[in-house]
């Protein structure tokens, strides 16, 4: 399943927004936006982090870099200018003087070995495909990352309400108790114990604010400021995932595993231009060559002109390309060893999340259809019963401490099954639709 691209506002909407507001309506609309700004949803902490994150731009950036050097790449050396005075007599620099005094002016162009240039061109494109990728999958995982911090910080905030009216029973029941027990009818112990019970009940609370605070210090630096906003208070819905062997064979089309594909292609190339090297490489040139003084007889002395030609000679490859060849044939092979390592992680990572997923789902059914009901029921009869003189504290206490218990157990439940899906979909990003 592909990832959706990040939406932006289009259409016909925007376009009667500019017509009907005018500039003066605009600066109202802005000033007073801060104030009025609704709750943060899971859609718009996508939206802001992919339009802030600095690593996107960043590989991006590397991979218009590399585009560009691709280019360079396959381009001749820049030719040579060559200037010189040649065979000038040194005991009276007269340029005159010897028939051999010449000016040299000439040009060389140098030809790399083989189809180096050719290679070396493919080599850094392939690096530039690989940077793309790897921009895509950090893009990936930055909406992953996101969905699994802006889901941590709604089981806290969630858990905090959940044990604020948690709290409120408990104040109740400590009133309840102390009147009893002003009236002779419970012990000193039953209050004492409602009473430690709502002191261990707000040592828990902080817990909770503490930890809410660290999942917003978390998610804000995927979306900034954003994340000190009241977050919505429905529970984040993610996309459909595909099936499981769907996702298992998309795995192969996802970025992570294309970028470790192009990664071996420029690796590959390197091995095409080690093999080049055990061809010649030549350049040539030419000069003019001007002559000064005169003949014996007068004449002027004729200006000359050469062509020359220059070979390498590979003739001693033991040392050098042998081992140069060698060593990159063995880096292609670590290339692929490494795509073959991480498609292996990623499978490890789909079948384990995606038995959690579906084992997370049927407790959450468990949990709706049967323990939420029971521990409420429970916990309304056990507080008659008590009422009534039946049932001692402690069982009513057992019983308010359960049903806290089983309410936020469903709510971790749902949020680590939205956790789960969460990274599913990162790996059904290679899914073909």
């Amino acid at each position: 399943m592909n990832v959706s691209p990040i939406p932006t506002v289009t259409g016909s909407w925007a376009y009667g927004c500019k017509q009907v507001l005018s500039v003066p309506v605009l600066t109202i609309l802005l000033l007073w936006h801060p104030f009025t700004r609704a709750e943060l949803s899971l859609a718009q902490a996508e939206i802001i982090a992919g339009q802030t994150d600095p690593m996107v731009a960043a590989s991006q950036a590397r991979s218009r870099a590399l585009t560009d050097n691709a280019v360079a790449d396959g381009q001749l050396p820049d030719p040579k200018l060559k200037l010189g005075l040649f065979n000038l007599p040194n005991d009276s620099f007269d340029i005159d003087q010897e028939p051999t005094t010449q000016l040299r002016l000439g040009v060389q162009q140098a030809f790399p070995r083989g189809d180096t240039l050719r290679y070396k061109q493919k080599q850094t494109s392939w690096k530039s495909t690989a940077e793309q990728q790897r921009s895509e999958s950090i893009g990936l995982k930055i909406i992953r990352d996101v969905r699994l911090e802006f889901l941590e910080l709604y089981y806290q905030v969630n858990a905090g309400l959940i044990i604020q009216q948690s709290r409120n029973v408990f104040s109740n029941l400590v009133m309840v108790t102390q009147a009893h027990y002003g009236s002779g009818r419970v012990r000193q112990q039953d209050v004492l114990r409602a009473e430690l019970e709502l002191s261990r009940l707000d040592d828990r609370a902080t817990r909770i604010r503490n930890q809410e605070e660290i999942s917003r210090a978390s998610l804000r630096k995927w979306i900034g400021d954003a994340a000190s906003d009241k977050i919505d208070t429905i529970f984040p819905e993610l996309p459909e995932i595909p099936s499981q062997d769907s996702i298992h064979t998309g795995l192969e089309h996802h970025a992570e595993i294309r970028a470790e594909t192009a990664r071996i292609q420029s690796w590959e190339q390197g091995v095409n231009i080690a093999r080049e090297q055990y061809k010649p490489g030549w350049s040539v040139g030419v000069e003019y060559r001007t002559r000064f003084g005169e003949n014996p007889d007068g004449s002027d002395r004729t200006d000359m002109t050469a062509a020359m030609v220059t070979v390498d000679l590979p003739l001693f490859a033991e040392k050098r390309q042998d081992r140069r060849l060698s060593a990159s044939q063995q880096q292609a092979t670590a290339a692929r060893m490494d795509r073959k390592d991480r498609l292996r992680k990623l499978k490890e990572i789909l079948d384990r999340e995606y038995a959690n997923w579906l084992r997370l789902g049927e407790r959450e059914q468990l949990y709706e259809n049967r323990l939420l009901r029971e521990a409420s029921a429970t916990a309304t009869a056990s507080l008659n019963a008590y009422q009534s003189g039946v049932t001692e504290f402690t069982s009513l206490m057992r019983a308010r401490l359960t049903e806290l218990d089983v309410r936020l157990q469903d709510l971790r439940i749902r949020v680590d099954r939205a956790k789960a899906k969460a990274k599913l979909l990162y790996l059904a990003a290679g899914v073909q639709q």
